[in-house]
């Protein structure tokens, strides 16, 4: 393992955000290449830009033109770091328009699949055509380069972007028409990969390993000899907190399991047993966890609520309440963790121009009531998901509890559409399980995204034996996502949905129908609420 002492965060990227899809998309590619970098909006500071001391940057995507006056520029000093600088797409265009080069409204635009053609050697693009003179990228453009600025050379063409390509070899400058993070592009981790590594000079030390013991160090700088609370949900961002934690500081730290009746079935076994002697050398045989059971204070809560956001903002602050009233009965506590990543930043900061759309706000980002005095340690920060979940195998967290699908925050709250009772929390937590239960049996589980029961608030007709049965309906829902921006309905075996809903109809007395829901999204969304 590489020593604590070298800087990991030393050789990083700047990505600069022009309000594209795909930003993250970028993060998330460089950092694969084993490079940190960090996001941020395409108005940041010339100060700021210094501060930061890229060893290169790469200039995202964006909905906007460069032919229209108010749309967004890339700041002048960005040229003048020295750097190699990378334009996707919009960074592209908006580098060769500042640069003295011409972008005008394309003919034909290009959505989807284009075969660019090499035209020349290239710093960048040698690895992506060493074996065809022809790749199969993934383009997203209305806008095109007409006319190259001086010092630029064209290094690959497609049928509607004559300058797909083109580079600065002498500044190093890059710019790609297409979008090389996203996977239809063939050979797009090659190019990021070269960008990355051989032309900004980053050697690669972002990994599990390093990442890992960077922060343990780092909590132990932070918190010393103080005692820590942590709000453990069971998911994985909490979890992978709570397995960082106990190697940092181990019995500093007090995990709270809130059980607001709202949770999947055996859910609270699940989680001690998964910190039951999983972790790996070093941590602790088993965490110091204090169950609440607070059921009957969140359902009397929800007596007669159906409206879905009423309902969120009742379980998020009734757990709130639970859990500051039992962190606040611990003895000398002084930090507060949380599983906060590095997407709930990104989403929770716009840029001043406000072409950094806020997606949502978060409850880990300044969410907190004013009462609660604790310091925050969030470990997590400044990791996507996708890294959240690596550094947890290499800590020895079990993959049945790193991989489990999303769970919404408030639970089967959000499940359960229209009033929350808890005989219905009894019935969609079977009907549930059952679906999971086949999924996993079945080999099908990791094969879709998420996968969840949804109890609906109509009854219809059913006969079970000889007898008559008008009870509730329950609906499945299972999609294929990446990114779940967008997401298929999962076209699982009409034979499998067939079982699950015998099942589910057999040997629960409550419900008299099964539905599969088929909406993908957009137009529909994943949750039901």
């Amino acid at each position: 393992m590489q020593s604590a002492l070298r800087d990991i965060h030393a050789q990083r990227l700047l990505i600069l955000d022009f309000g594209s899809q795909y930003t993250q998309l970028i993060a998330r590619r460089v950092r694969e290449c084993g490079v940190y970098c960090e996001i941020y909006p395409f108005d940041i500071s010339a100060d700021d830009i210094s501060a930061f001391a890229p060893a290169g940057v790469i200039l995202s995507g964006s909905p906007e033109t460069v032919t229209e006056g108010a749309t967004p520029r890339i700041p002048e000093s960005i040229f003048a770091l020295g750097v190699p600088v990378l334009g996707i797409c919009y960074g592209l265009q908006a580098m060769a328009a500042q640069l003295g080069g011409e972008v005008v409204a394309s003919n034909l635009r290009e959505f989807g699949h284009a075969q660019i053609q090499a035209e020349q050697n290239s710093l960048l693009l040698d690895s992506v055509f060493a074996d065809a003179d022809q790749v199969s990228v993934w383009m997203s453009h209305g806008d095109k380069v007409s006319v190259m600025p001086e010092g630029f050379v064209c290094t690959a063409s497609s049928p509607n972007a004559p300058f797909a390509a083109i580079e600065n070899p002498e500044r190093r400058f890059f710019g790609v028409q297409f979008h090389p993070e996203v996977t239809h592009t063939d050979k797009g981790e090659a190019l990021i990969r070269r960008f990355a590594r051989d032309l900004c000079g980053c050697a690669g030390d972002w990994t599990p390993a390093n990442i890992v013991e960077d922060a343990i160090t780092a909590i132990r700088q932070q918190v010393g000899a103080d005692k820590v609370v942590l709000g453990l949900s069971g998911g994985v961002d909490s979890s992978v907190v709570a397995a960082l934690l106990a190697q940092a500081i181990g019995e500093q730290l007090t995990c709270i399991f809130v059980d607001n009746g709202l949770l999947r079935k055996n859910e609270s076994e699940e989680v001690r047993a998964a910190f039951s002697g999983a972790m790996g050398e070093g941590t602790l045989a088993e965490l110091n966890i204090i169950t609440v059971n607070a059921q009957d204070e969140f359902l009397d809560k929800l007596a007669g609520v159906d409206d879905p956001e009423a309902k969120r903002k009742i379980i998020g602050a009734t757990f709130i309440d639970v859990f500051d009233r039992e962190a606040t009965a611990l003895k000398d506590v002084n930090w507060l963790a949380q599983g906060t990543i590095y997407p709930d930043v990104i989403e929770s900061a716009a840029s001043k121009y406000g072409k950094a759309h806020v997606i949502k706000s978060h409850h880990n980002v300044g969410g907190l009531p004013e009462r609660m005095t604790l310091k925050l340690v969030e470990p997590l920060r400044e990791l996507f998901k996708d890294e959240v979940r690596k550094i947890g195998l290499h800590l020895g967290l079990p993959a049945s509890l790193i991989f489990r699908h999303p769970f919404p925050g408030p639970g089967l709250g959000v499940r359960i559409l229209g009033e929350v009772k808890a005989s219905y929390a009894d019935v969609l937590r079977e009907a549930d399980a059952i679906f999971i239960r086949e999924l996993r049996d079945a080999d099908l589980y990791d094969q879709v995204s998420q996968a969840f029961a949804v109890y609906l608030p109509v009854k219809s007709v059913g006969v079970v034996g000889d007898a008559r049965r008008y009870e509730h309906v329950i609906a499945l829902r299972a999609v294929e996502t990446i990114d779940f921006m967008t997401a298929r309905w999962a076209h699982l075996p009409y034979e499998f949905i067939e079982h699950v809903s015998n099942r589910i109809i057999n040997e629960i007395a409550a419900v008299s129908r099964v539905v599969y829901d088929v909406s993908s999204k957009p137009p529909a969304t994943i949750e039901w609420e």
